[in-house]
């Protein structure tokens, strides 16, 4: 390790408990960022740490590498403070909440569905949501009114 405040990716893999392939993954993704050596080799701020822990806790969530990225992207320079972290978690907690109350109210849905076992085409909201065509009867609507015109 060298003595100012870079980490080489052995170090950061280290200490943040991610494979050497997951940082490189992440740099190519554009979520976090390395200088190179003379040499061509990978270093990183010290900081990067606390990227990377964030990027582990949000994808523990469930939460994609496209939305951290677009999170992070408001600091590509800065170290995340934890005000920062503060109004992210928020978002997150946000969006998990609604993620949350779907699930919950699929659940409900398969309950009720595994009661009465039909999974009927017709009237299922599970198998065939938000179906307006299947009001009007059997058959495709769409291809018998392409024909007619």
């Amino acid at each position: 390790m060298m003595m100012d405040n870079t980490l080489s990716v052995g170090d950061v893999a280290r200490r943040s408990g991610v494979a050497v392939s997951t940082l490189h993954y992440y740099e190519e993704k554009g979520l976090i960022q390395s200088l190179r050596t003379q040499g061509k080799q990978r270093r990183y701020h010290r900081s990067i740490l606390r990227r990377v822990a964030i990027i582990r806790i949000a994808k523990q969530a469930g939460i994609s590498l496209r939305i951290i990225k677009s999170h992070l992207e408001k600091f590509p320079t800065r170290e995340v403070s934890p005000s920062d972290w503060q109004q992210m978690s928020s978002e997150w907690r946000a969006m998990l909440n609604e993620r949350i109350l779907s699930l919950t109210q699929l659940r409900d849905k398969l309950d009720s569905c595994i009661g009465c076992g039909c999974l009927s085409l017709r009237d299922c909201p599970l198998r065939n949501p938000e179906d307006k065509l299947g009001e009007e009867g059997p058959g495709a609507r769409i291809l018998e009114e392409e024909r007619q015109s």
